[in-house]
């Protein structure tokens, strides 16, 4: 997820404030993801009513409830499935 300078408007911004005076004052900046692009409001009304101490808080909202673009293949895991020994493969140990 890229920011585009929302981040520097969102260090700049008062806190502590809530959702809704950063919806009122950035909500149609656009954050870049991996598919696409998002407005910072879309995602922060996921959230419904919060508020935030500093913009940290808003960082952390906001790279939990990007939607599916934002995280590159859905469904994907590079790990393996949970072996079962009567129905699997051996597990191996290095």
């Amino acid at each position: 997820m890229r920011l585009n300078g929302v981040d520097d408007r969102l260090e700049r911004h008062q806190y502590p404030t809530t959702s809704e005076e950063l919806i009122a004052a950035h909500g149609n900046a656009t954050v870049e993801l991996a598919d696409g692009s998002e407005r910072l409001g879309d995602v922060l009304e996921r959230f419904g009513d919060q508020t935030f101490d500093d913009a940290d808080d808003v960082f952390t909202t906001l790279r939990a409830g990007v939607c599916h673009r934002g995280v590159g293949r859905r469904f994907y895991s590079d790990r393996d499935p949970t072996t079962n020994a009567d129905d699997g493969p051996s597990p191996v140990s290095f």
